[in-house]
């Protein structure tokens, strides 16, 4: 059985969040998250990793990782967020 992989496209950044999922025991992992920054006002917002969030809880996913493929230039990493969302990471 393969791996099920579900892919965020975030528009304003122009990348992509993954989550890739075991269909056998619900366990996934979030690979390169983003989090949403407008470089006009300085701010960051959730929008993109909320979408992931909800994504997870609806398919009750059990998080084991949160992984960062390389070092993002194009956009901030959402990983802390993700932490502190609550998502079973790695029980």
């Amino acid at each position: 059985m393969f791996p099920r992989v579900k892919a965020f496209f975030d528009e304003a950044t122009n990348t992509v969040t993954y989550v890739v999922e075991d269909p056998h025991s619900n366990a996934c992992v979030i690979i390169d998250p983003v989090l949403d920054f407008d470089p006009a006002s300085g701010r960051t917002s959730t929008a993109s990793a909320d979408e992931v969030i909800e994504y997870i809880k609806n398919s009750s996913l059990d998080v084991m990782w949160i992984l960062e493929t390389h070092v993002h230039a194009d956009h901030l990493s959402g990983a802390a967020y993700l932490k502190l969302a609550n998502l079973s990471l790695g029980r």
